[in-house]
């Protein structure tokens, strides 16, 4: 039998996150314990019908089973324009400064391949979806990381970060609202991060895909393109997914400098066809009629996050009560690495809870909570947990 080896850039990466996870579930699984998974983000709620209807009938279009358009349809282009201008009183060209993604993970993933060369540097908030980091390193570049702790309100120091890194620095990612903290993001951040890109000409990639899970309406999260200055130097990559539980439609959005949005539409061109026109006229659909749907989803969201944090309370689980996301941070209970306590709920009671240092070395000593099942469950998971 032949002997492959895998290229150097994928041998030096680390097992993906989730697919370890789901390895030692599976096992479980396998002894005939009950799953419940507080894994992964992915919502356990239906998408909206009128969602569905809208692929059923684009489905049935003969123009719509051709190659689409690399960088998305217009009609596509122009509802995120529109929905950023309702949401956010963003202005945005749809022609320029608007490009379709099939998910933004994939947009994500394919932007440090446009502006990163071999031996450049990207900044990373860490803990942090890990798709950050693999990109840059996918792209010949390497990554700096930035801590985000507790006592910083798992905001980058943005301050401490040396003048000599900032010029060093080709983009810098960040992700407000975070996973997996849950933190939010005040306009300060947005304008001190806006200004130091500025100053060094450095690029803002940031992550905002959890801007429509929110639970008081007079803290909606922000789109860093409200901020003066922004699309000098910002890209903002958005999704469907989370907002109307479309995670497996792959249909996402990413926005701002027109540059940076030619970049990514240029590497797109090079290494996929674009997303099925369908799906894109469904996601045109959801995001001209989905806001009362996406508001009865952050209801869902707020009772589950309540019945969860007072059942954390209860059982003396240091925890953050999160203002945004379906993600609870917690701390891991003395005496247990993240790894630790993890492996030992799953395996003692059937629940799968994620490490935290799995997104990143300052996420040791905590534990990320998916409230992406029912009420009754996280109920049962919880006292699952407390009867270890």
């Amino acid at each position: 039998m032949s002997n492959f080896h895998l290229a150097k850039r994928l041998a030096a990466l680390p097992p993906y996150l989730f697919a370890a996870i789901d390895k030692v579930k599976e096992e479980v699984r396998a002894t005939g314990k009950d799953i419940i998974s507080l894994g992964i983000g992915d919502p356990d709620l239906p998408t909206p019908d009128f969602i569905i209807e809208a692929l059923h009938q684009a489905a049935k279009n003969p123009a719509n089973h051709q190659y689409p358009s690399y960088v998305g349809m217009l009609a596509f282009r122009q509802a995120v324009a529109d929905w950023y201008k309702e949401r956010f009183g963003v202005s945005l060209n749809a022609a320029d400064e608007v490009v379709a993604l099939i998910g933004s993970k994939e947009g994500i993933a394919h932007f440090p391949m446009a502006f990163i060369n071999p031996g450049d540097m990207a900044l990373v908030a860490t803990p942090n979806y890990p798709v950050y980091g693999s990109a840059t390193n996918f792209a010949g570049g390497t990554v700096e990381y930035l801590p985000l702790t507790d006592e910083n309100d798992f905001l980058p120091d943005l301050d401490s970060i040396s003048s000599d890194t900032w010029k060093r620095a080709t983009m810098i990612f960040v992700n407000y609202p975070n996973n997996p903290t849950a933190a939010t993001a005040p306009d300060a951040f947005y304008q001190k991060l806006i200004a130091k890109a500025r100053e060094f000409n450095v690029i803002v990639a940031h992550d905002a895909a959890y801007t429509e899970v929110y639970f008081d309406p007079a803290k909606k999260p922000r789109s860093i393109l409200e901020f003066p200055g922004a699309k000098d130097v910002a890209i903002e990559f958005h999704s469907l997914s989370k907002t109307y539980n479309m995670t497996g439609w792959r249909i996402g959005m990413a926005v701002g400098n027109p540059q940076l949005v030619a970049g990514l539409g240029k590497i797109k061109e090079n290494v996929d066809s674009g997303a099925f026109q369908a799906v894109q006229e469904a996601g045109v659909a959801a995001l001209k009629h989905g806001e009362p749907y996406a508001e009865k989803y952050r209801a869902i969201y707020k009772e589950r996050r309540d019945v969860m944090c007072a059942a954390l309370k209860k059982a003396g689980i240091e925890h953050h009560v999160p203002e945004a996301t379906f993600y609870i941070w917690c701390k891991t209970p003395k005496g247990f690495t993240s790894a630790d306590f993890v492996t030992k709920v799953l395996r003692q009671t059937g629940v799968v809870v994620t490490p935290g240092n799995g997104f990143g070395t300052p996420g040791e000593g905590y534990f990320r909570i998916s409230l992406t099942v029912p009420t009754q469950r996280l109920e049962e998971a919880v006292s699952r947990i407390v009867n270890l």
